[in-house]
């Protein structure tokens, strides 16, 4: 009896301490840097489960490696041992591990060894490359590189504190960079790219195809030679469940092979411009300035741009193309970017629908164009398939000649609790064969009016403060039917809103 009990003790104390053992080797991985919002924008989140990576459980636990400039590709990458090149050292990693890049400059030459291609993480279990914190790595390329960071058919990844950027060292063709990140070919999912900046590379700042469940924050590319952020048409959805959030999207297209961006190849770099897909898109607090394309041009269904800034560009500012689109919160201003020359292009424009009824929301925006000589907006031009758009608390002012509003005489237009301002003007918005001017606006929609908004400093190819001044008529003018409860500052908004991005 005694041998038996002894026995029953020791088969009790051996499952407590597996049990124990393995609690210990299962240390959660932190959840993805943002939720996406799906009361925002219908933005997937993804659902935490227990994966598997063919018939074996991965554990949410992993190693931490290190990449440092005086690293060795023959050390185990420990922080005593480091790595030395990122490339090499994210073709190292498992799921659940984590890279840190130390401080200093990485030289990226050689396709496709030095391209940072970490394979794909799991659901629990993400694979994270990170610079050292407080000491950004600096990772610039050379010799025509295609790309610094290739994340085609990856999942659960994380990419974070980097800077991407030509060799400014090297000279002629040796110094040409193509692209920050590309996600081409393969469809990829569940990424965060989070407080990168891109800047100074000839093609794109991010050159992206598929990807489902993307975030894209707290980054900075400029100076791409063909766009911030762009991509050719998806084979696979396209761009679905993608937020990008306080982000700058700018001066695309002047800079290309080391120069001003006056030789390249591609004329109408756009900050944002991606081909059609499902969405959601939710654009927000981001900026596109001085690009020499458009700012934001999004041919995405179900795209919101919310609380951003659209300033200076050469061409469109915000340019919609997809059903269940929404613009609120958001200025807009400086078409041609200091160029006079007239030109076809517009403050906000909705063109090219292809689904009937396609319906958009313009709330709480404010416009200013100085050059005239075209439509300040216009919605389907020469195109009679008809889509609903709605029109609210906006102000519209329009200071250049020949520069009122088109709609399409087929479209449906709901217009209401806005402001006009078209000091050149005697038309101040045609809808097929019916005109409005200031005496007739009333007619439009209940709280139409007409007055100069008194911006505290209107601009154009230049930085502008189109806050109120307190005599302003858009104070107190507004509508908060489906208006946004905060303004451009998140500022909270009163009971009756004014007109515009800012509350006064």
């Amino acid at each position: 009896m005694r041998k038996r009990l002894l026995t029953i003790l020791a088969i009790n104390l051996f499952l407590i301490l597996a049990c124990n053992l393995l609690s210990a080797s299962k240390t959660s991985m932190p959840a993805p840097e943002e939720k996406l919002s799906t009361s925002e924008a219908s933005v997937f989140t993804p659902a935490i489960s227990n994966p598997t990576v063919g018939n074996m459980s991965v554990a949410a636990s992993g190693t931490t490696f290190y990449v440092a400039v005086n690293g060795d590709n023959a050390n185990p990458g420990t922080r005593e041992q480091p790595w030395a090149t990122p490339g090499y050292a994210s073709r190292q990693l498992r799921p659940g591990d984590t890279l840190i890049i130390l401080g200093g400059r990485y030289v990226l030459s050689e396709y496709d060894a030095d391209i940072i291609a970490p394979p794909s993480g799991a659901e629990n279990a993400w694979i994270t490359i990170q610079g050292e914190s407080g000491n950004r790595p600096v990772l610039v390329g050379r010799d025509n590189l295609s790309t610094a960071i290739n994340l085609g058919g990856v999942s659960y990844v994380r990419i974070k504190n980097l800077e991407i950027a030509h060799d400014e060292r090297a000279n002629g063709e040796k110094s040409w960079f193509r692209e920050g990140v590309e996600i081409l070919g393969a469809p990829s999912s569940h990424l965060v790219l989070k407080d990168l900046y891109i800047h100074h590379v000839d093609e794109f700042g991010m050159n992206i195809q598929d990807v489902d469940d993307l975030q894209i924050l707290d980054a900075r590319i400029e100076y791409a030679g063909f766009g911030a952020l762009g991509g050719p048409a998806g084979e696979h959805g396209g761009w679905r469940n993608v937020v990008i959030r306080n982000v700058s999207l700018s001066w695309s297209g002047h800079y290309y092979q080391e120069g001003d961006g006056s030789n390249r190849p591609y004329d109408r770099p756009d900050g944002f411009g991606i081909e059609a897909s499902q969405g959601p898109i939710l654009i927000e607090d981001t900026i596109a300035a001085h690009n020499y394309g458009d700012g934001l041009d999004s041919k995405a269904e179900n795209t919101t741009i919310r609380r951003s800034i659209v300033a200076n560009n050469s061409c469109d500012g915000v340019k919609l193309w997809g059903d269940n689109s929404r613009v609120e919160n958001t200025l807009i201003y400086g078409r041609g970017d200091g160029d006079p020359t007239p030109s076809p292009w517009a403050a906000l424009v909705i063109d090219q629908v292809e689904k009937p009824e396609a319906r958009f929301e313009i709330v709480n925006v404010t416009m200013d164009d100085y050059v005239g000589r075209n439509y300040l907006m216009y919605v389907q031009y020469d195109n009679p398939l008809p889509v609903q758009v709605m029109l609210r608390n906006v102000i519209f002012s329009s200071r250049g000649p020949e520069s009122p509003i088109y709609i399409n005489a087929a479209s449906k237009l709901t217009a209401d609790h806005n402001l006009f301002y078209f000091p050149q003007n005697e038309v101040v918005l045609t809808m097929g064969d019916k005109t409005y001017t200031c005496d007739t606006i009333s007619f439009l929609g209940e709280g139409n009016i007409c007055g100069d908004p008194l911006f505290v400093v209107p601009a154009w190819g230049k930085e502008g403060d189109y806050h109120l001044q307190m005599t302003s008529p858009a104070i107190d003018a507004g509508s908060n039917n489906n208006a946004p409860m905060e303004d451009l500052e998140k500022r909270s908004r009163k009971a009756v809103p004014d007109i515009g991005a800012y509350e006064y």
